[in-house]
């Protein structure tokens, strides 16, 4: 799950397709501690001090972020094409998105883009009125204020070619190669690579309240508070556990996937068969937490202070 602008989320609160539960008026001023399990290789699971006052996560490609309540962003782990090397001025962001590279989304609906190649650092012109941002395995998307969407990067899987009408979104996601969206009618749209048939939507295609993709396989949330999964299933991570009810939040990785429950139980189900401790590290239920992201091989949780 993606945490988006204030402005953002009150629209989505309003249609339903964000998780009940947490006062999302005064989101922004809630201050949070993180806590991430899983592959610690380059260092992402070490969140910098002083780990509080966090409001949004995002897990990469072996890299963390966290946005502090002063708007600056924190990177840690792997500095693969300077990741950890936040541009300047790092102030006014209120959403991060990690991947093979990095954007911030600025209280003024520009994106900065950094630590990938220079395809996925070419933010579209113009670079204005965005609301959600998202990173997949090479391209980008940027959701507008209007309900369109842009997209960058690579696009060998025509993950950049959005279907028409390219109108009405109201979130976005991105896999590996492929990319999806969620419509305000509460249907979802995908495209790009399709080899798992990550593409192919489960039906009924309606009532839909929130997305979420992995490297290869994708989920989503009903209005019913249980999860869809689909799309690469090699390592059981579209089986989803009994009792399948009461989320609030999903992401998915490598081999991999997270859901929060309302009640704070963080839920992990796939493989632990290369030895990252997605499954047997997932923190103990705890109302506070309020968010949760995967990345290729750990996770991060968003635990209100």
């Amino acid at each position: 799950m993606r945490i988006v602008s204030a402005l953002s989320l009150l629209s989505l609160f309003i249609m339903g397709c964000i998780p009940a539960g947490i006062d999302y008026l005064n989101y922004p001023s809630l201050p949070g501690s993180i806590s991430p399990w899983g592959g610690n290789a380059r260092g992402q699971c070490i969140v910098p001090e002083p780990n509080s006052n966090f409001i949004a996560i995002s897990a990469g490609d072996e890299i963390s972020c966290g946005i502090r309540t002063d708007g600056s962003i924190e990177v840690w782990g792997w500095n693969v094409h300077n990741a950890l090397e936040i541009p300047e001025p790092n102030t006014g962001f209120v959403e991060v998105a990690a991947g093979c590279n990095v954007l911030g989304l600025r209280e003024d609906g520009s994106i900065v883009a950094w630590g990938g190649s220079t395809s996925t650092g070419d933010v579209p012109s113009p670079n204005s009125g965005f609301i959600a941002v998202a990173v997949g395995g090479g391209h980008n998307l940027g959701l507008k204020e209007d309900g369109s969407i842009v997209a960058w990067g690579s696009n060998g899987f025509g993950q950049c070619d959005i279907p028409s009408p390219n109108t009405g979104f109201i979130a976005v996601d991105a896999g590996s190669s492929h990319s999806m969206a969620l419509r305000e009618d509460s249907s979802i749209v995908a495209w790009g690579g399709n080899t798992f048939g990550q593409c192919d939507i489960p039906q009924p295609n309606e009532d839909y309240t929130a997305i979420a993709c992995g490297p290869s396989h994708c989920l989503a949330i009903r209005q019913d508070s249980t999860i869809v999964a689909w799309g690469c299933n090699e390592d059981n991570e579209c089986e989803v556990p009994d009792t399948n009810s009461g989320f609030v939040a999903v992401s998915g990785g490598h081999g991999f996937s997270v859901g929060l429950k309302a009640d704070g139980t963080v839920v992990s189900w796939g493989t632990d068969e290369y030895s990252f401790g997605y499954l047997s590290q997932t923190p103990q239920a705890d109302s506070s937490f309020i968010d949760v992201d995967a990345g290729w091989v750990h996770c991060l949780a968003l635990r209100k202070l």
